[in-house]
């Protein structure tokens, strides 16, 4: 089977080693990147990459790849081999990204590669994403997602309601699945599009559908019985704990500034 797992990058940095890895640059710098694919030839949405993050460059693979396999990570979060890696430094990391080996070898049982869920442990995805974003954003997506495809909202409303979650909007899949939740992902977000005003967001807050989707993959794969396996994410470069811990604990109890 011929893998490809999407690299997403605004800048020139490092990159995981191995024939399934393939840079992609996202953003609006005029310079092409050495090695890197660009998201913005053939069928794309290059132009909303500001508010649709990576969203932008799993579009396109979509739309212009015709892997059997196809992934989307970051240039700081890629998946292991397995191990966690917590302590360990950049380049013993980079050095563990997950194999084609190890690729091969999870998607012969299963159809999905997924983070571990990130743990809330004191409030839902929706109660989080109400004290980080503008969760009127959320309340349209439901009405989307209740007229476009009223099967999934029975699950969009139970999930939401959950304190743990697969983040970052990274995955690998079969083609066939990998295409067929963008399909369906995208089709929300257009129409989310319609009916929202950002034009008074900060620039941070202009990344709404990035925002939104990181809480749509479960909804998908829920709803779809998608057979996934989890494996363990590493976050390339220094995590700055103190000031995220902190910076969450003053959204639940203080709430989000919107500027």
């Amino acid at each position: 089977m011929e893998s490809e797992i999407y690299v997403v990058s605004h800048k020139m940095t490092k990159m995981p080693q191995g024939s399934i890895y393939c840079p992609i640059q996202v953003g609006q710098n005029e310079d092409n990147f050495v090695g890197y694919l660009r998201d913005n030839t053939g069928d794309n949405i290059a132009l909303k990459n500001a508010n649709y993050c990576e969203l932008t460059a799993q579009y396109w693979a979509a739309k212009n790849r015709q892997a059997d396999i196809k992934g989307l990570v970051h240039y700081r979060r890629l998946f292991s081999n397995g191990k966690a890696n917590f302590f360990s430094s950049e380049d013993k990391k980079l050095a563990d990204v997950m194999t084609n080996e190890t690729l091969e070898r999870l998607l012969m049982n299963h159809d999905m590669i997924l983070p571990k869920k990130r743990n809330y442990y004191i409030e839902s995805s929706w109660s989080h994403y109400a004290h980080s974003h503008n969760v009127k954003d959320l309340e349209v997506t439901r009405e989307v997602i209740k007229e476009m495809y009223p099967d999934y909202l029975a699950y969009f409303d139970t999930l939401l309601q959950k304190k743990s979650a697969h983040m970052f909007n990274m995955f690998i899949a079969k083609a066939r699945i990998f295409d067929e939740y963008t399909s369906w992902l995208m089709n929300i977000l257009q129409e989310v599009e319609n009916r929202i005003d950002i034009s008074d967001y900060s620039t941070y807050e202009k990344r709404v559908f990035g925002f939104i989707s990181e809480l749509l993959l479960d909804v998908w794969v829920e709803k779809n019985k998608i057979n996934y396996v989890e494996v363990p994410v590493m976050f390339i470069g220094k995590q700055h704990w103190v000031k995220k811990i902190t910076s969450f604990l003053m959204r639940k109890f203080v709430g989000h500034p919107l500027d």
